[in-house]
């Protein structure tokens, strides 16, 4: 039996669309990672990016369980003395939920060349509207 390996010219990604209300960040970015990769489908292929695209929700609504909101911080350095930047979870979310959705799901991305185009894939949200209902994006229920 020969192995399979899919190419990247025969990939047809599929749009899903993912309502975030009431779920919980770490178990939904796994869940969008997976998706975003490709690993539910049974042609998966390390190499190539293969996944679908995701168009994420109501992101305002995600739940952080135990004192997350208060005690998980994101930090960014520019590179200069003093350049360090902290930003707790809560205010983060206040501020900018969809970044709160998409920095979990690209911790959560291979670290390799790939991850770049992968996270591309990726739609946050607000609110209930988004641009791409011309992509006829079906609902995935996890």
């Amino acid at each position: 039996m020969k192995t399979f390996l899919m190419r990247k010219e025969d990939v047809k990604p599929q749009w899903f669309l993912v309502n975030a209300d009431g779920a919980t960040l770490g178990r939904l970015a796994v869940k969008l990672a997976d998706v975003l990769r490709g690993k539910n489908k049974p042609t998966f292929t390390p190499s190539v990016n293969m996944g679908d695209f995701v168009v994420v929700v109501n992101a305002e609504k995600i739940v952080l369980t135990g004192n997350k909101l208060r005690d998980k911080m994101y930090r960014s350095h520019s590179g200069y003395p003093r350049g360090l930047k902290e930003i707790s979870a809560g205010e983060l979310m206040a501020k900018h939920p969809d970044r709160l959705i998409r920095e979990a799901v690209y911790g959560m991305l291979p670290k390799n060349k790939l991850r770049d185009h992968i996270i591309k894939k990726l739609k946050v949200y607000k609110g209930t509207e988004h641009p791409h209902a011309a992509q006829l994006p079906v609902p995935l229920a996890f």
